[in-house]
C-alpha cells in the first residue's frame, strides 16, 4: 500500500482545524474534534493520520478488486 501524500493542515486562532489535500479543502474540525485530531497527528505518521480523518485511504476491498477478472 502506498503511503498518502499531499496532506498539510491549518489550525486557527478558534482552535478550528481544516485539512487540506494537494491545496484543497479535505476537511474542517471544530471543538473536541479538532483536539483529537491533534493529538493523533503528534503522535503518529501525520500523513497517514489525515487521510484516515478525511476518509481518503484504502478501504479495505482492494483485494477483492484485484481478484475480478476485469482487473487481470
Amino acid at each position: 500500500m502506498a503511503k498518502p501524500f499531499g496532506f498539510s493542515y491549518t489550525q486557527l486562532g478558534d482552535g478550528t482545524v481544516t485539512i487540506t489535500h494537494r491545496g484543497r479543502a479535505a476537511g474542517t474540525l471544530r471543538g473536541s474534534r479538532a483536539e483529537k485530531f491533534l493529538r493523533e497527528v503528534g503522535a503518529g505518521d501525520a500523513q497517514l493520520v489525515m487521510a484516515r480523518w478525511t476518509g481518503a485511504y484504502k478501504f479495505g476491498n482492494e483485494r477483492v478488486a484485484r481478484n475480478h477478472p476485469r482487473n487481470r
